[in-house]
Formats: C-alpha cells, structure tokens, sequence
C-alpha cells in the first residue's frame, strides 16, 4: 500500500476541519475525518492537546502583569484556573488579581473561593485557593 498516497486522497476527500462537526452520518466528527464516537482519541493524543492547550494558556496569561510577577507555584494556580475557564474569564476576577498586585495573597485566595467558578469545580478551587494563600503546594 502506498501510504502517502492514501493520505493524499483521505485529505482530500475528507477535508480538514479544525472544528468538531456532525458527518452525514450524524457522527461527532474532527480533523481529516475522526469520528470521535466510535474512535475517540489515543492517549498520546490527548497528552499532545495537553501540551499544546497549555502553552496557549501561558501565552495568553504572560499578558496579565500580575501573573508575570508571581512566582512559579502561584503562577501555576492561575494557569489551571485559566485552562480551566479560559483567559478571557480570569481577567474578570479583578478583585483576585487586585489583591495578587498588592501581594495580599491570602485575599486572593478570598477571592477565588467567593466566585461562581470555586461553587462549580468544589475541592479545586479549595486546593487552588490554599496554594495561592501559602504559595506552596501540599505534599
């Protein structure tokens, strides 16, 4: 078989879509035509979006001053909050990010556990709140 053949004509005839979408069949569908239904995606490939969903989320956040200035450990809460909500919403926090400014952590932390967000992901945002208040993570 001629294997970059094959993928020549699968690239063609299915198309790219970078996008899930429903096929005629009516599968979830993505990229050159993975049903995700029936197939879904290998654990490689999921540890790959990983790596790259989180190097999108470090971009985004290094244009938050307040994140650039923290230290690692604390920058780390506020990238899982960002993957977790996406940039856009975790700008919104603006008293969290206000106290993060002023080096108030533990209102920081306040902060974070008095949102919509910590009443919808529970222990996380509890766990989450506790490192950006002691700025280290429980062993």
């Amino acid at each position: 078989m001629n294997r970059r053949l094959l993928i020549e004509q699968l690239k063609r005839d299915e198309g790219l879509s970078l996008r899930p979408y429903r096929c005629p069949a009516g599968k979830l569908t993505i990229a050159f035509g993975r049903n995700l239904e029936d197939n879904g995606i290998s654990r490689e490939e999921a540890e790959q979006m990983l790596q790259n969903d989180i190097d999108d989320v470090i971009r985004e956040l290094q244009t938050i001053k307040q994140y650039n200035y923290l230290d690692p450990i604390r920058q780390t809460v506020l990238a899982n909050m960002a993957y977790n909500l996406g940039v856009p919403t975790l700008k919104k926090f603006r008293n969290m990010l206000a106290n993060i400014s002023l080096g108030d952590y533990s209102n920081a932390a306040k902060e974070m556990l008095n949102s919509k967000w910590a009443r919808q992901v529970g222990d996380r945002a509890t766990r989450l709140a506790e490192i950006m208040r002691t700025g280290e993570v429980p062993k």
